[in-house]
Parts: structure tokens; sequence; C-alpha cells
């Protein structure tokens, strides 16, 4: 099975800036599927936070220069919302800046390393990239100020998307930057993280009730996107269980499902990496404890009709 068909507008020209609060802005990077993430920015008098850094370094430099053409003031805050390249490799672009993330993101990133395409993903221009890890970490959660305005950085207390996961959470405005916790219009993706831990994620952040997220990838929404991941989190759950004692593997499984309602996200060959993880959960394997990620992720190829996975970064 082939990706989804990618969106016309994946070039770096088609992100915009969207206003999603005063003085509170979403960079948004269509289309969002592999690699194509979004960012954010709070505009203090003092000085800017931005929320993740961007895969690339033309992606990251074309995202601080929406920030100059909103503010000239400094990015004095970085904040990683988990390890993952998407959203840490362009950290070392923000010279000056504070890099603040949970005390797990800096020790997967620099065992992650330096970004590569071969043989997973189809061929990107990642730029002079320089791993830049956080150096002010946390445990369970840190309140950074922009003026007078809280805003939590939380971790999400479980494996989930990663092992590592936070959010930005601003209770006085309802405002949730989730991370990869949420995806909006693409599969979301447990390879690294827990299938149980990510149900529980959701959990807690319907639990904060907000009016407004800005999602890991896809366009910015509201908590409607928290059922949409959840039903899809019990979807592949389910899926696991039954195909484990049918005695498939995570790739048959796969290949022997109709996706319904989930047909139309971005990457579904996510299903089956999900779905090795999820069968690890099956046979006892802790949240976010080690599996064979290569063996995952050739599935996924193999899924894809053998092909690389498109990436458009």
């Amino acid at each position: 099975m082939s990706s989804a068909h990618p969106h016309p507008q994946t070039a770096i020209g088609a992100a915009h800036v969207q206003e999603v609060s005063e003085n509170i802005y979403a960079y948004v990077q269509p289309d969002g599927s592999w690699w194509i993430n979004n960012t954010g920015f709070l505009v203090g008098r003092r000085g800017v936070v931005s929320v993740d850094a961007c895969s690339t370094e033309s992606r990251t430099r074309a995202y601080l220069a929406a920030i100059g053409a909103i503010t000239d003031r400094p990015v004095r805050t970085l904040i990683n919302t988990h390890h993952h390249g998407d959203h840490t490799f362009g950290n070392y672009l923000f010279g000056g800046s504070t890099i603040v993330a949970h005390d797990g993101v800096r020790r997967s990133l620099l065992e992650w390393g330096k970004p590569r395409s071969a043989p997973y993903w189809t061929e990107v221009d990642w730029g002079d990239i320089e791993l830049e890890p956080p150096f002010l970490t946390f445990r369970d959660e840190v309140t950074v100020y922009v003026d007078d305005l809280p805003c939590q950085v939380r971790y999400i207390g479980t494996p989930a998307h990663t092992t590592n996961d936070s959010v930005l959470w601003i209770p006085e405005r309802r405002l949730l930057f989730s991370g990869d916790l949420l995806f909006n219009g693409g599969t979301p993706f447990l390879l690294q993280g827990s299938i149980s831990g990510a149900l529980r994620a959701v959990e807690t952040l319907r639990a904060l009730n907000p009016e407004t997220i800005v999602p890991g990838h896809g366009p910015v929404c509201g908590p409607e996107v928290i059922e949409r991941v959840g039903a899809y989190l019990h979807f592949v759950q389910d899926l696991a269980r039954r195909g484990h004692e049918a005695g498939l593997t995570p790739l048959d499984a796969a290949r022997e499902t109709d996706l319904g309602a989930f047909r139309e996200l971005l990457d579904p060959e996510r299903l089956v990496g999900n779905l090795h993880r999820a069968y690890a959960e099956v046979n006892g394997a802790a949240p976010g404890a080690r599996i064979d990620q290569a063996a995952a992720l050739n599935d996924m190829i193999t899924y894809n009709g053998g092909k690389p996975l498109s990436c458009y970064a």
C-alpha cells in the first residue's frame, strides 16, 4: 500500500503564522506529514518563547524569519516538547536561547544523532545540522512566564508518542501546544512510546478541557482532535489483540485491515509501526520498552510497496 497522496502545498513557503490568542502564534507547516511539524511562539515585552524548532536548516530559518516579521524581540527561551528531530534539529539556530525540555529529551536526542534519510525516508536536504540538546531540564513540570502570563510545561507522565513528551498548557487562555501527542489529519505514531500510555495521555489532555489546540502536526483545532486520536488508539489496540490471537504478524494484520474511518489520515504505513508497539505490549512489554525499531520500519516500507516513506521536508 502506498502512502497517502501528499497535499500539493508542502513547500516551505506554504507555512503560515496564525494568531491563536493575544500575542501567541502557531506556525503551521502543511501538510504535516513525515518531518513537517508545527511550532509556535509567544511574544512578551522582553522577548519571545518558542515551542519547538523545525526539522531542517531551511525550515527553521524560515520559522525564525516568520517570528522576525511579527516582532524584533529575541527568542530568549526554546521549549522542546520531545526529542524527535522534526522538533529539535533546528535548535542550534536559536543562538543565545535557553533550551528547556524534559530530562529524557537530552539523552534521547543525543542517542538519535544527526539526521539521516536513507534507508527509511526519501532523501531530504537537512542542511548543516548541529545537535543542540536542551541544557535546562525538568522532571515533572516547569512554569515559564511570558510577562505575567504563566505557561506550564508539563511532562505527560508516561511513555506515549515517545518516552519524554511534554505539552505547553496556558490555563488562562485554555490554550494547549500538544506536541506530537496529538496529530490533526495525520496518523499518530507510537513506535518509540506506548499505545496504553498514549491512551492515558489522551485522558490527561481531555481533563485539561482546552478550547484551542496547536497539534504537533496538522491544522490548529479544538478538543475534538483528542477524541479522534483516542479512537485511533483504541482501533490499534483492538487490532493488535485480535491479530495476535490469530497468529498474524504486525505487517500481516495491517495488510488485512480496512482502515475505515482512518483511511484519509496521512502516512497510513504508521499503522505497522504502531502494531509492532502494540504487540510488544500484548506480550507484556512495559510502556516505552525498547523494541526492534529497524524491523518495524522495514515492515512499514514493505507495507508502502517496498518504497522509502515519502518525506517532503
